[in-house]
This record gives C-alpha cells, structure tokens and sequence, in this order.
C-alpha cells in the first residue's frame, strides 16, 4: 500500500498555514516520511490562499516539490477564487464524494 497522506485545511490562520501546513506538506516530500502528499484547500482556506501572496508562493513551492495541491470548486466559486487558485496551479475540483471515498476507504487525513 502506497504510503498516501491528505491535509484538509480548512482554516484561515496565516500562521497555521505558514508554520504547520505547508511546513509538514513540504518536508514530508523532501524527507520521504510519505510518497503521496495530497494538500486539500477547502472553505475559509480558500479566501486566505486567495488574499495572500505569501500563501500563494508557498503554495507554488509545495507544487514543486510533488505535493497534489487541489481545492474545493464549490468554495472557490464561492469566494472567487477559483481562477486565481487554477493560475497557481492548484487542481480546481468538487471534492464532497472524493472526501467521503477516502474516509469510508479509512485513508489519513489530517484536519488542519
């Protein structure tokens, strides 16, 4: 079995973001601790990536080190995010069936 983890984040603390989220995400790639790292912005982490340059450079550095970093359409049409989130090249997706497919499958999810 593939050694596959998910990030929900769902918050919109900067902090957090900075210092756990994309911290854990990219290290985890760099270091191996997991071949599959799936980062999942939903909700108020959407605005946040949205509003904050800094974010989005983070974000455009998980990429590059091979994290799959997605996001939920419903919130990005929502917020208006969902364009900027694609030119960051973030995978722009409903995820209510996926979500509910990786916890009945008893997949790792971190909710951030």
């Amino acid at each position: 079995m593939e050694k596959e983890i998910y990030l929900l984040w769902t918050n919109g603390n900067e902090i957090t973001a900075k210092e756990m989220i994309f911290m854990y995400a990219i290290n985890s790639r760099l270091h191996g601790w997991w071949e599959s790292v799936t980062l999942i912005i939903w909700g108020n982490a959407t605005q946040i990536v949205k509003d904050n340059a800094d974010l989005q450079e983070l974000v455009k550095e998980a990429i590059e080190h091979g994290v799959h970093v997605t996001a939920c359409k419903k919130c990005a049409d929502d917020l208006g995010a969902a364009s900027a989130l694609e030119k960051l090249g973030v995978e722009v997706k409903y995820w209510g069936q996926p979500l509910t497919k990786l916890l009945q499958e008893g997949k790792k999810i971190l909710y951030l």
